[in-house]
């Protein structure tokens, strides 16, 4: 049985291939942004946030976790990265994208956050004291 394809002849896995290697260089890509003095406010606040969870050696949701342990790498992360690119000025996207490209060609691998790690573990920390109170109100 021959692969899926579409008009220009590359195969479904292929383009899924492309778009999970992009949706890994603009996490890193909005990782130099946040260094860069020309990137405005809100495009760096949202940035920090994405970042920190994108480059998070910990997954909010675990990926054991039937089904949603892959929805947020899935769906949540790639629309939280599209949308932090969306908002970064031309000119920082252009060069913070060079430059991400030039880090994963060179390293292999993308950089790890470690406050990412702590932002994961302090929200399941509220989420447990929340749970806990819930159930001890009972």
């Amino acid at each position: 049985m021959r692969p899926m394809a579409n008009d220009a002849g590359v195969s479904w896995g292929a383009r899924v291939r492309g778009w999970a290697r992009r949706v890994k260089r603009d996490g890193v890509t909005l990782w130099f942004a946040l260094k860069d003095a020309r990137t405005p406010w809100l495009p760096k606040a949202l940035a920090a946030l994405v970042v920190a969870y994108a480059l998070s050696p910990i997954d909010l949701v675990p990926d054991f976790i039937p089904v949603l342990g892959y929805v947020d790498d899935v769906l949540l992360l790639p629309a939280l990265i599209w949308l932090a690119v969306r908002l970064l000025p031309r000119e920082v996207l252009e060069d913070c994208r060079v430059r991400a490209d030039e880090w994963l060609l060179a390293r292999g691998r993308k950089p790890t956050s470690r406050a990412g790690a702590v932002l994961v573990v302090l929200v399941w920390l509220v989420l447990a004291g929340w749970a806990g109170h819930a159930l001890l109100a009972r």
